[in-house]
């Protein structure tokens, strides 16, 4: 069976680096996908809370919790969550083998 997401060993250590300064009932980050941007979707990061997250999926890397909305699990299946750095910008980035295209500032996408 495919795994919903994978994560980076970048992205768990950036993704380490914000729980520890966010507020004190964080105990990980919940990814799902909005409806928005000019392709049609967009990822979404938020802090994720103990009584907020109990029939999640989670995925575990270097002891981060990485919690996934149940509407987004069918876009995510096979992705991956990468964090990239260059001279301009630092994000997180999906690799995500269901999307069709994605708009040219790279922020939304089609499945």
């Amino acid at each position: 069976m495919t795994k919903i997401l994978t994560v980076t060993d970048q992205a768990s250590t950036q993704l380490k680096k914000i729980i520890e300064t966010a507020p004190s009932n964080t105990i990980g980050v919940v990814v799902g996908i909005d409806k928005s941007g000019c392709s049609g979707y967009s990822y979404k990061l938020e802090f994720a809370k103990k009584n907020e997250v109990e029939n999640l999926e989670c995925v575990q890397k270097n002891n981060v919790k990485i919690f996934i909305e149940p509407k987004a699990t069918m876009f995510l299946l096979g992705s991956e969550m990468d964090y990239s750095t260059d001279k301009l910008s630092s994000r997180f980035v999906f690799k995500n083998p269901n999307e069709k295209s994605t708009c040219g500032c790279g922020e939304s996408f089609s499945i």
